[in-house]
């Protein structure tokens, strides 16, 4: 299972930074971030396996996503392509077959053995338990942590500051109520000017 998973790690990775469409690196991003997932999940560390899943694949890649779509939008009229979802179905059903195998072979097999780094989930002492990486986390790697934590702040700042306030500069009271006439008439017709 492991080298089966490093070779969809390595290729996912190599696809990622290949890719000539943007949308297409984000998709070979998800199947790495999945693949690195399902690795956790083989060692037992079933935590670091889902909050790999809900946060890098759920929130990460639907902001690259987001950031793809607002940096292409208004480039060029988009232009609608051929219909492709019935000849993805198939071989996507079939992907997700074969990892269902592979998942069901490899949890036979972790049940097969016994020893301390298979103990059930949540058992304190076991590599990738949450209390274990709880208390790393906030005891050995502290620091790292709270830089991290410091630097997406002010990654946030920073947009805030650069994306500006997008209100018109109104100079006098008097056009700021001429402002609010206009939007209020136009309303009322229905939008329609």
């Amino acid at each position: 299972m492991f080298w089966i998973l490093a070779l969809v790690l390595i290729a996912s990775a190599i696809w990622c930074i290949t890719a000539v469409k943007p949308v297409y690196s984000v998709v070979a991003l998800l199947l790495h971030f999945a693949a690195l997932a399902f690795t956790y999940i083989t060692l037992n560390a079933e935590f670091l396996g889902v909050i790999q899943i809900i946060v890098y694949s759920g929130a990460i890649l639907i902001l690259f996503l987001f950031v793809i779509a607002l940096l292409s939008s208004g480039v060029a009229p988009f232009t609608v392509g051929p219909d492709k979802l019935p000849r993805v179905a198939v071989p996507g059903i079939g992907v997700i077959v074969i990892a269902l195998g592979f998942l069901t072979y490899a949890i036979s097999r972790a049940d097969a053995k016994v020893g301390a780094a298979l103990a059930p989930p949540g058992t304190a002492d076991v590599f990738g338990s949450v209390a274990d990486f709880g208390k790393a986390l906030f005891t050995t790697y502290l620091l790292p942590f709270e830089i991290t934590a410091l630097l997406l702040m002010v990654a946030v700042i920073g947009v805030i500051v650069l994306a500006g306030d997008q209100t018109p500069y109104l100079p006098s009271s008097k056009q700021a109520a001429d402002v609010r006439r206009t939007m209020r008439e136009s309303i009322l017709r229905g939008g329609g000017e």
